[in-house]
């Protein structure tokens, strides 16, 4: 697998990165940019839990990480919605079992880690929906910033003013269904991306989790928030949020 540069920049051949979000120039680059790359759904939640990480210094560039995922069925496309909608298949289903998941150049590229994950994506008996998760031990993070509270912080303060972008209070578990289930598809048919943070300071681990519509944000959503920037309309239009 090629590791990327361990340098950060926020375009490459003239091609922009689609994910306004990802740094302060991003919306601004996107905006003036005719060559537009839509960034993958599980991408989106995984840049957007590690790369405010990587800039504020808490999660070393060159990290080695585990991402988990699942997602709905219709982010396999007509082959897969078939599959489940006309014929029996398995409730759940990991795969990706060659460890050369194609979106592995752009996780490691855009979150600036450099280094690509091991990726565990699945796909679940539900259409829409999606969350990637993305498990820490303190010990992965650098001296002196290894706590949730600094995780938390830094996530807050990267999406601060962001119109499709939530951070979710530190270890929130009002939005977890009966208090321990954390849905996929609450932010369906919206472009909202819901970021989590789960965190024992006593035992130096941390869930970092996020939770979007594979065909919103992770799609079509960030598609029209693109396209809204190029032609210099309001950046909502067109869209909901949750």
């Amino acid at each position: 697998m090629k590791l990327f540069p361990l340098r950060i920049t926020c375009c490459v051949s003239g091609w922009v990165y689609g994910f306004p979000e990802l740094c302060r120039e991003q919306r601004s680059l996107i905006a003036s940019s005719k060559r537009i790359s839509n960034p993958g759904c599980y991408p989106t939640g995984f840049v957007a839990l590690t790369r405010p990480l990587v800039d504020a210094g808490i999660l070393p560039r060159g990290s080695a990480l585990t991402v988990h995922a699942v997602s709905g069925y219709s982010g396999g496309g007509k082959a897969l919605i078939k599959v489940f909608e006309e014929g029996p298949h398995e409730p759940w289903g990991g795969y990706g079992y060659n460890l050369k998941h194609k979106h592995l150049p752009e996780m490691a590229k855009w979150s600036c880690l450099g280094t690509p994950p091991v990726f565990s994506p699945s796909v679940s008996d539900f259409a829409q929906g999606m969350v990637v998760t993305v498990p820490l031990h303190y010990t992965q993070l650098a001296s002196g910033k290894a706590s949730g509270a600094a995780i938390h912080a830094a996530l807050t303060a990267h999406y601060a003013g962001s119109s499709f972008v939530s951070v979710m209070p530190l270890n929130d578990t009002s939005r977890l269904e009966r208090g321990a289930f954390l849905r996929p598809d609450a932010v369906n048919n919206t472009n909202s991306l819901q970021l989590f943070v789960f965190a024992d300071d006593s035992v130096g681990t941390a869930m970092l989790c996020a939770r979007l519509d594979n065909l919103g944000k992770g799609a079509s959503g960030a598609a029209v928030q693109n396209l809204n920037l190029a032609l210099g309309c309001d950046e909502l239009a067109g869209l909901t949020r949750a």
